[in-house]
């Protein structure tokens, strides 16, 4: 499928336009308008984030960077990080993103298997690079401005920003094509490396054809009919980065940049300074996962802070409780828009504003219908579609569906055929279109920051000395955020506890990964088939 629409767009669309190279017009056609205000509230022009940007790419490409190459960012939610994200992409470079949360020996492991030919530092990261670097062999390592050394840090390479004010503030001459790799996501995995997948300039370039909020099919007016002062809201959107550039914040900047918008940073998520950034910043545009919208709900000052100018708050990425949503819309107004994805299809359904009254058995909420371009089949174990209101297997074919997992042929024909996409998640679509999930087939874990996959953590767990036997589950709460679980058998004469557990975790794979609840029994419980049964554990664990 992926290769029949590469070869579709390059007959069609001869001069390829890359979203990189989208985003740097954008910003240059307006040089003064203020584009990004950092989480130290300095403010950057379109202009000077532009020149900055096509500088780094030069200096990329005389350092090696190509089509084929691969750019790895340890990086934090800074300018530099989105300007060497934009530069490696007009280098024609994949582009790799370690992210946070995961311990040093798995990011080396993916630093190697993707082939790294340039390492990029920025300083939110320094403290994190003594870690990795003796532990990988990669051929360049740069800083994104001025070095850790002399904070008495050791040194980690040359400032890549420095040395590239001896280039012209213009793009690199690289051609860059539908079917180049634009970068590799990572996923959780069973093997101890996370899975990498694929994407394509193509299919990623598609995203900026609709109007900013349009694939929703809601508009960026005010869904109220107007400006909370009177009149149409027409104004550009100020996002709000309080999530991972690594993660989707990364692409809700690229829209913001592209449509003439503008991208308030923070470091990380705090609900108390996102609520005063709102305010303070006239921020109309956020992201994030659901426990972290409970989290602004939950705030004290959520009842004082002034959220007129918000028009937008999309959510997804784990299931959401309806009646935390409920609430949310009473405080925010219908401005909430849920999105379904998922690494490997990034934009499969979504639920508009307007349609968030709409409830399936139980009070479910669906997470919308498919987009435009998107196919979805509900099929039986068999590989036979399903009609409406009957559950199965959820697949997904569309031109966003990822090129494949990196270096894993296997993994990919497991998941992938003739450019139908295995999702994993069980649902079905009701009379009217609008998908409902049900579970998930696939044994992981969604929790913020990223996936677990309940084996890696088992295979570690089972090295402890105090384990004999483990099981990791996920259990929900009652506002459907999922928790990492673990019930023990204590090794003889042993008596593990949480805190050591989690910081053997921590230590080995990062605290992403960490158990949040122990629970030691005498033995775990097994299926018919002699499985562990962790849907009684999760049960027991409930009550």
């Amino acid at each position: 499928m992926v290769a029949n629409y590469t070869e579709e767009v390059a007959m069609s669309e001869p001069e390829f336009i890359s979203a990189p190279a989208l985003i740097l017009r954008s910003l240059a056609s307006d040089p003064t308008r203020r584009a990004i205000t950092t989480a130290d509230g300095t403010v950057i022009t379109a202009g000077d984030f532009a020149a900055a940007t096509y500088r780094l790419a030069q200096e990329l490409v005389a350092r090696g960077a190509g089509r084929g190459t691969t750019v790895t960012l340890l990086t934090g939610n800074t300018a530099e990080a989105l300007s060497a994200r934009y530069a490696a992409g007009l280098a024609g470079a994949r582009v790799v993103n370690l992210y946070d949360g995961m311990s040093a020996p798995t990011l080396a492991g993916i630093t190697t298997s993707v082939d790294t030919a340039i390492l990029l530092v920025d300083a939110e990261r320094y403290a994190d690079a003594p870690e990795l670097l003796p532990l990988v062999d990669v051929p360049t390592v740069l800083t994104l401005g001025a070095g850790p050394e002399t904070a008495g840090v050791p040194a980690i390479g040359e400032d890549a920003l420095a040395a590239s004010a001896r280039h012209p503030a213009e793009p690199p001459a690289v051609r860059v094509g539908p079917g180049d790799d634009l970068g590799i996501r990572h996923t959780g995995g069973t093997t101890g490396i996370p899975k990498g997948i694929r994407s394509l300039h193509g299919p990623y370039r598609r995203i900026f054809d609709v109007p900013y909020g349009g694939a929703s099919g809601w508009s960026d007016e005010n869904p109220n009919g107007g400006a909370p002062g009177g009149g149409a809201d027409r104004t550009p959107p100020r996002f709000l980065a309080a999530t991972s550039l690594a993660h989707l914040a990364g692409l809700f900047c690229d829209l913001a940049f592209q449509s003439g918008g503008s991208v308030v940073l923070q470091r990380r998520f705090d609900a108390g300074e996102v609520l005063a950034a709102v305010e303070r910043e006239r921020i109309t545009d956020l992201w994030m996962l659901p426990p972290l919208l409970y989290q602004l709900l939950d705030h004290p000052a959520i009842g004082r802070t002034d959220l007129s100018s918000l028009r937008r708050i999309s959510y997804g990425g784990c299931a959401a409780s309806p009646a935390r949503i409920r609430e949310a819309i009473k405080v925010f107004g219908p401005i909430l828009v849920s999105g379904y994805g998922q690494s490997e299809a990034q934009n499969i359904a979504m639920l508009g504003p307007q349609e968030h009254d709409r409830t399936g058995p139980g009070g479910q909420l669906p997470v919308g219908r498919p987009l435009p371009g998107v196919e979805v089949v509900i099929r039986a174990d068999d590989g036979t579609a399903l009609p409406a209101g009957e559950q199965g297997e959820i697949h997904v074919r569309s031109a966003g569906v990822m090129a494949g997992y990196w270096k894993r042929p296997d993994l990919t024909a497991e998941v992938l055929r003739d450019g139908w996409l295995n999702t994993g998640d069980l649902g079905y679509v009701d009379a009217d279109g609008y998908l409902y999930l049900s579970d998930r087939l696939k044994d992981k874990i969604i929790v913020v920051g990223g996936h677990v996959y309940p084996s890696e953590v088992e295979e570690l767990l089972l090295t402890h000395p105090a384990v004999a036997q483990c099981a990791v589950y996920g259990v929900r709460d009652a506002e459907e955020a999922e928790h990492v679980h673990v019930a023990v058998v204590p090794a003889p004469g042993q008596r593990p506890g949480l805190d050591d557990l989690r910081a053997f975790v921590t230590s080995h794979k990062g605290r992403m990964y960490a158990p949040e609840a122990l629970h030691l029994v005498s033995e775990i419980p097994l299926t018919a088939v002699g499985k562990p049964d962790k849907k009684l554990l999760r049960e027991t664990a409930l009550h």
